[in-house]
């Protein structure tokens, strides 16, 4: 079965616009099939969102996996002296995600077409994801631990998993590499940051 980490020409059309209430501003998205969370703002998102827009971000941010742009578009709204990049493996995000930036009007994102990090080519100050979990753990891994070398010196890779997808293992793993804070816990989900030792 095709899931929202591969690319599906096959796939049914079904583009629509859902309505994404966060911090009081609404966003008018299209979404389609084949995308992470079609339909609504999912919890693990939003807790992230919540999360790291308590936060000052400058400089340049990559919204890893975009989707629909969720993540990226909330982003380069609230900090719009910020370049966010946006990225992922499918056209139909890539397509999405650019038609829902240009209805914002946003100057501020650069959104394109990536197997993970295949096609990124700079360091960021923060890396931002909420990786497909049905991807397997192998691909987890490269999301997380490959996301160090495309960190400036004092670069974060902030990134939401739930405790049943193993978070607590992952956390043990990603620790011999990175300073791991745990920013956030509700409902299962952990909100993490990862800093290079």
């Amino acid at each position: 079965m095709s899931q929202y980490f591969e690319e599906n020409k096959e796939l049914i059309d079904n583009k629509k616009i859902i309505t994404i209430n966060f911090k009081d501003k609404y966003y008018k998205l299209y979404t389609n099939n084949g995308v992470f969370s079609k339909d609504k703002l999912d919890y693990g998102t939003k807790l992230l969102l919540e999360n790291i827009t308590e936060n000052d971000l400058t400089g340049n941010i990559l919204d890893l996996g975009c989707g629909y742009g969720i993540i990226g578009i909330i982003l380069a709204t609230t900090y719009p002296n910020s370049l966010v990049d946006m990225c992922d493996i499918t056209d139909r995000a890539i397509s999405l995600s650019k038609e829902n930036s240009r209805n914002l009007n946003l100057n501020n994102t650069n959104i394109f077409k990536s197997n993970i990090y295949e096609n990124i080519n700079k360091k960021y100050n923060y890396i931002i994801t909420n990786p497909p979990i049905r991807a397997g753990k192998e691909i987890i891994r490269i999301f997380l631990f490959d996301a160090k070398e495309h960190l400036k010196n004092n670069g974060e890779l902030w990134f939401v998993m739930r405790k049943d997808h193993g978070v607590k293992t992952m956390i043990k793993e990603l620790e011999k590499v990175y300073d791991i804070e745990i920013k956030d816990k509700s409902k299962g989900f952990y909100i993490v940051i990862c800093r290079i030792k």
